[in-house]
């Protein structure tokens, strides 16, 4: 895999885990906490919505589902 998608990847997978630990975040709390562009964070929580891992119960904040999650480090 190329550098980038890894980067992509962990990305990801610490926003799943950082919504997981404090239930439901705004868009606004990932992009302080990862310091990264607001559409940046929109594409990640799309890949992670596309998957069934995270839902918008309201515009703007975030929360993950109830669907399994095997977590590797």
């Amino acid at each position: 895999m190329k550098p980038t998608t890894d980067r992509m990847l962990i990305r990801i997978k610490d926003m799943y885990k950082y919504i997981l630990e404090n239930g439901t975040v705004t868009t606004q709390d990932l992009v302080d906490e990862f310091g990264i562009t607001p559409r940046t964070i929109q594409r990640d929580l799309n890949v992670l919505a596309f998957n069934e891992l995270v839902t918008s119960p309201v515009r703007g904040k975030w929360t993950t589902t109830e669907k399994k999650v095997k977590m590797t480090s």
